[in-house]
């Protein structure tokens, strides 16, 4: 980890730090080294210049995995001595056919179909970027660097292990080759994903040095080029702001709308099952307790974090950093960044218990003695995890910066 250092006179090698607007000196890093802004934190390049055409084989072999792993099964289990087999999109089909439709695009759309997007731009961005097609180069970055959140296969995987700690009991569990192409899956996204920068495709397509400009008043949050004051990026065309326009007012709408949700999410049942007749109503917390009693502390652990504890500190944590910032406070701006930033990283994290429900309505046969059924907590669930997620996508950063007091400008630059 570098930081840079903050430089007064912007000479061509500058760049604005899309966190806090600060002018750092751009020096080159050696492989693995990443330069972070050294008043805000926030991540500004990697060092090394990996091959683009390595993140090109890795995209495509993410393409390929999508087969084995989403058309073969993952897991079966033997339920009354019949033999069920899950697949990946067997989940959402079972949602749907219940009426829980938005709930199954939500669970599809996060497992399935922003990775294969996201995979997919990077295969079409080198595509547009060796026949120097625009317009299609500028789509499939956009669509990378706004979906790579939404990319969830590590969350599934983590699912698909409570979902066989809470069938043991029942059934016997055995793993399919879908399992295998979903991990090795997982391995080559976590690998692409880790890999690809967005400013280092703008670069390929018209370097930085390019452009000499007399001084830099606003970064672009698209390409990551620093420049003069304009409507428009000279190198991206994507408009330019200094601040996201209306960010406070969405973040805000989305912040109500969460914490609307989220009372529903835990008081109404969230998953249904019947088991000899008997119908078991649990909420997040009712199926903890559930867990706990019988003694899968790890797994109950796990639920409740991911469940309880990350909603609800996600809404405080925006909601802290929003007044703050309606307030104007001036001091501990570095720990609200990192506030920020730890908002950002867990978000994927909630969406854990939805999975689960969905590898449960697969695996548990419908109209047996054993039946499992989503609860309408669910969909209010699905709600507070979309909310908060957009909520933190919507805050810009760079607000919180806004109320530094002139002085602080000309302290050390490890405050």
């Amino acid at each position: 980890m570098t930081s840079l250092s903050k430089h007064t006179n912007p000479p061509a090698k500058v760049r604005l730090c899309q966190g806090c607007e600060l002018p750092v000196d751009i020096v080159p890093l050696a492989q693995g080294k990443v330069a972070h802004c050294p008043r805000c934190g926030y991540e500004l390049y990697r060092g090394g210049n990996p091959s683009l055409s390595g993140n090109l084989a890795i995209a495509i072999t993410c393409l390929l995995l999508f087969i084995p792993s989403h058309f073969f099964d993952f897991i079966s289990i033997r339920l009354f001595g019949v033999m069920i087999p899950a697949t990946l999109p067997s989940g959402m089909i079972a949602l749907m056919q219940e009426g829980f439709v938005l709930l199954a695009l939500l669970i599809f759309f996060c497992s399935s179909i922003a990775p294969l997007i996201v995979c997919g731009s990077i295969v079409t961005a080198h595509f547009s970027l060796h026949q120097r097609w625009f317009r299609g180069f500028q789509i499939s970055l956009w669509l990378a660097q706004h979906l790579k959140h939404w990319v969830m296969i590590d969350v599934f995987l983590i699912s698909i292990a409570i979902s066989c700690f809470k069938l043991q009991d029942y059934s016997d569990i055995y793993v399919g080759p879908g399992l295998i192409g979903l991990v090795l899956l997982q391995i080559s996204t976590v690998l692409l994903l880790s890999r690809v920068s967005i400013r280092r495709y703008w670069e390929a397509w018209q370097t930085e040095t390019t452009y000499t400009f007399k001084h830099k008043d606003v970064h672009c949050h698209e390409c990551h080029l620093s420049q003069p004051e304009s409507n428009k990026c000279r190198r991206c065309h994507h408009a330019l702001y200094h601040r996201k326009p209306h960010s406070i007012q969405k973040t805000w709408a989305y912040l109500a709308a969460a914490t609307i949700a989220i009372f529903p999410a835990n008081l109404v049942p969230i998953s249904i099952l019947i088991t000899n007749g008997q119908r078991l109503e649990d909420t997040i917390f009712s199926g903890v307790a559930a867990l706990v009693k019988n003694d899968m502390y790890g797994i109950a652990f796990i639920i409740f974090v991911a469940s309880i504890i990350v909603p609800v500190a996600k809404i405080l944590g925006l909601a802290y950093i929003l007044l703050c910032i309606k307030f104007k406070r001036t001091v501990f701006k570095r720990q609200r960044m990192m506030a920020y930033f730890a908002v950002k990283w867990i978000g994927k994290w909630s969406v854990m218990d939805l999975f689960v429900i969905s590898i449960m309505m697969t695996l548990v046969d419908r109209g047996q003695i054993l039946d499992f059924t989503p609860g309408y907590g669910a969909v209010a669930f699905g709600l507070v995890v979309v909310f908060t997620m957009l909520a933190a996508d919507s805050i810009d950063p760079r607000l919180i910066w806004d109320q530094v007091p002139k002085q602080s400008k000309k302290e050390s630059i490890n405050e």
